[in-house]
């Protein structure tokens, strides 16, 4: 019997897979990962040597759900005539009530909300325990997904809020990563130039809020000299509305979220 099998070889399979296999938290020889794309088997295998790469799901004692939402019923009823004795999920929207429906209550579930940068082991995920789900249950979703980035334990109710913040959140510092780009050709900077600086600078930022150890309003404070060229910049950012921009689409990714994840 498996000790790990991923339902889904794709991004974030593989990147969960890596990171576990990279840390030491399992061996290569305890995993499988079940793809039903034939034609990507061959490269799973050549990325994790020892892992086995099957079509269909394979006794294990414990699986990570990873393929899309519309494929989720179908790659869990597969589980049925041997289920596992815990799961996580990392589909987004689909609930651990709908997951135990299709698993049954003998099965201990675990929902998780990841964003992209898991890919390279910068993640942000949140996790919330279904009805079956106990202490251990969490502690063992956590040790998987911590080989990927941070993560934190809330009440289900407030997934589709860390999916407005977080889970979507990367697609608004790379639409910021954009404008910054386009102003610096708009002031005179070469595309390349521009590119560099603003991606740089978005890296140095957001390392300096991890490490610092300060506050975003104290590390804002800093850099802007009264009447300076920091604060010019930002009275235009408070004229456009720029902050209340940002509160408007995390409720609206947050809504629409919880839209997704009703039953239709």
């Amino acid at each position: 019997m498996s000790k790990l099998q991923l339902l889904g070889g794709g991004q974030m399979g593989g990147a969960l897979l890596g990171g576990l296999l990279a840390q030491g938290k399992v061996a290569a020889g305890e995993c499988t990962i079940c793809e039903v794309r034939a034609e990507a088997h061959e490269a799973l295998r050549e990325r994790f040597p020892g892992v086995g790469v099957v079509s269909s799901p394979v006794p294990s004692e414990a699986v990570v759900v990873a393929v899309k939402p519309g494929d989720v019923e179908v790659a869990c009823r597969a589980l049925a005539a041997a289920p596992p004795r815990r799961l996580l999920s990392i589909a987004a929207g689909v609930t651990t009530e709908t997951l135990e429906g299709y698993l049954g209550s003998s099965v201990a579930v675990v929902r998780a909300m990841p964003n992209t940068p898991a890919r390279i082991g910068a993640g942000a995920t949140a996790i919330a325990a279904g009805a079956s789900a106990a202490e251990a249950d969490l502690d063992w979703a956590e040790e998987v997904l911590q080989a990927v980035g941070i993560v934190v334990r809330l009440p289900e109710h407030q997934l589709d809020a860390v999916t407005g913040l977080s889970g979507s959140g990367p697609a608004y510092v790379f639409l910021v990563a954009e404008a910054l780009v386009e102003a610096g050709v708009l002031a005179g900077l070469g595309r390349e130039a521009a590119r560099l600086l603003a991606n740089q600078t978005l890296l140095g930022a957001a390392r300096l809020l991890s490490e610092s150890g300060q506050s975003a309003e104290q590390l804002r404070a800093e850099v802007t000299s009264p009447g300076g060229t920091t604060a010019a910049a930002l009275q235009v950012f408070e004229r456009a509305g720029l902050r209340a921009a940002f509160l408007d689409a995390v409720v609206a990714a947050t809504a629409r979220s919880r839209e997704l994840s009703r039953p239709h």
